[in-house]
């Protein structure tokens, strides 16, 4: 996928947008082929599948999704205010034809996700083992690894909250932390 591009979480995203808008239809038709869906559902069921990393705004959503009724990939119900989304057999047929990249795509989110509940729980998330939510061990590391992530967290904390702009400056300082945290060791007596 054109939008799918290298990044920490294994092949996965980069910063900023996340899909392009044709890859971006394609994942939402797929999930219009499990069931008819909301503009609003659909935004939810990505933040959840990517563990909150990849949250698309109205902004995203709905011109995608007026693009799909369009084109004639996806028909809408409407009901007073809400419109409910439906695919069509030609929606579903294309859905067909990209079956594999589509697979991968929602296995990678769920990976991200997973990464995600695995970050959210090192940095004192409610999702980890242990007491709190927190993972123990984790939490009774007394080595300058604890030091510096308490003092990335109060870093984050004074920053917050950050413009748009500064957010994706601040990602991408983390994401290249992480990367280079994952990065195999080159000396092996370490």
């Amino acid at each position: 996928m054109r939008g799918f591009k290298g990044g920490i979480f294994g092949g996965g995203f980069r910063t900023g947008r996340k899909f392009d808008a044709a890859d971006l239809q394609l994942i939402i038709l797929a999930l219009l082929a499990e069931q008819p869906r909301h503009g609003y559902e659909l935004i939810k069921i990505l933040e959840e599948r990517s563990g909150g990393f990849y949250v698309p705004s109205p902004g995203v959503i709905y011109p995608a999704l007026t693009y799909l009724e369009e084109t004639g990939l996806a028909d809408i119900e409407v009901s007073g205010t809400k419109k409910l989304y439906r695919i069509t057999e030609t929606g579903k047929a294309r859905v067909e034809e990209n079956r594999a990249l589509i697979e991968i795509t929602l296995a990678k989110l769920g990976q991200i996700g997973e990464k995600m509940d695995q970050v959210k729980r090192m940095f004192g998330g409610e999702d980890g083992p242990g007491e709190h939510g927190h993972d123990d061990a984790f939490d009774r590391d007394a080595s300058e690894v604890r030091a510096a992530r308490h003092l990335l967290r109060s870093a984050l904390r004074m920053k917050h909250p950050w413009t748009k702009s500064e957010g994706a400056r601040i990602a991408a300082i983390l994401e290249n932390a992480a990367a280079e945290i994952l990065r195999p060791k080159t000396d092996p007596k370490d």
